[in-house]
């Protein structure tokens, strides 16, 4: 659900504000938990006014993944 939203609204929202307006209600500790999984993921990130955008591309990631040289050793 956080990250189907944060797709939707990427750039839109700060943190606090995008738990806030997310469709069904979440306690605050499990949504830290989540926004701190996507974070760490490099899923999502935030700008420097603390906007929350979404950065992940699959198909960037698997271009990468299938190059020889950028094996890890």
């Amino acid at each position: 659900m956080v990250e189907e939203f944060i797709k939707k609204h990427s750039g839109e929202y700060k943190k606090r504000a995008l738990w806030e307006h997310l469709p069904k209600k979440m306690m605050y500790q499990t949504y830290n938990n989540t926004f701190s999984y996507l974070q760490e993921s490099a899923k999502v990130a935030q700008d420097s006014k603390g906007y929350v955008i979404w950065i992940w591309n699959p198909d960037i990631v698997k271009k990468y993944l299938l190059r020889d040289e950028l094996t890890i050793r």
